[in-house]
């Protein structure tokens, strides 16, 4: 590329800077004047000015004058006294630590530790509720079943079986025929119920805790989880069942059935191969078949 290509290139770059500074400058020099920034030669020709006043107008006061009058009036103005009334002073009373120190933080954290405080108390009462619920009425304390009358009807109803679900047990009834059998395998507690002609069974299966349900074409309890099966006075009779249903002190006083549901009345099964009454199956199984 020659200079006089060089020189044909350049000569428009030029002039077309020159006229971007121009316009710059006019654009500066324009914003300068909107704002009020004036030139020095400016400010000091305006330093040298006198302003002129017409006749009968008092002359402007100058920045510095205001500034100095200003001033005068607000020292001028401190020097004076101020009046008491007539009225006697009142007793100054110390304010209450308690209420002059509660901060937000110190609101708050109060706030939480009695609300944590009441929730450990629900809580507690809950546990205490749960770990001795014969406090309580229902399962854990003495259930009350009603008249020998009202527990046979009821008996005879399920065709056998009577349920009570807030004892979570199954009351039958007992052979007289069978006592003399049971005498040599049961406890006194369990021998006092048997002698009044009833049997109470908690209804939870001793294998792996499942609800024991009746099967009034056996007559028997048929476990439907695993199949363990026990006769209608809670005795093993099949299945993986390591022994027979656990049961339940009942009395029967002045004609009224109870029954102590208490966790430690609890009377544990008896063991595999007893068989005081020597019931087998009345009819077909609703599990499978037993295992004797």
């Amino acid at each position: 590329m020659d200079s006089t290509t060089l020189l044909l290139i350049a000569i428009p770059v030029l002039v077309v800077l020159g006229g971007v500074l121009l316009f710059a400058s006019a654009r500066r020099r324009d914003t300068g004047e909107a704002i009020g920034a004036l030139n020095r030669e400016t400010r000091q020709r305006d330093r040298g000015a006198v302003a002129v006043v017409d006749e009968g107008e008092a002359a402007p006061a100058t920045g510095r004058e205001v500034e100095r009058a200003a001033a005068i009036e607000q020292r001028e103005s401190g020097k004076g006294l101020a009046t008491v009334g007539a009225t006697a002073p009142v007793a100054w009373l110390p304010p209450d630590p308690e209420a002059l120190d509660v901060t937000r933080r110190q609101f708050m954290n109060r706030g939480i530790v009695t609300f944590m405080g009441l929730g450990l108390a629900a809580f507690g009462g809950s546990v205490l509720a749960f770990l001795w619920p014969q406090l309580g009425k229902g399962f854990g304390g003495v259930i009350k079943l009603g008249s020998v009358s009202d527990v046979d009807q009821k008996i005879a109803d399920g065709q056998g079986f009577a349920y009570y679900p807030e004892g979570r047990m199954w009351v039958t009834h007992y052979p007289a025929s069978a006592l003399g059998a049971a005498k040599l395998v049961y406890s006194p507690p369990e021998l006092v119920s048997m002698e009044a002609g009833y049997t109470a069974l908690y209804q939870k299966c001793v294998h792996l805790g499942c609800r024991v349900p009746q099967c009034i074409p056996s007559q028997w309890f048929e476990c439907q989880c695993h199949g363990s099966q026990y006769n209608r006075n809670g005795e093993k009779k099949g299945g993986p069942a390591p022994r027979g249903l656990d049961r339940f002190p009942l009395t029967v006083e002045g004609g009224q059935v109870t029954v102590d549901t208490a966790p430690a009345k609890i009377i544990t099964g008896p063991p595999i191969g007893t068989n005081t009454t020597g019931q087998e199956a009345e009819g077909p199984h609703c599990v499978g078949a037993a295992e004797h």
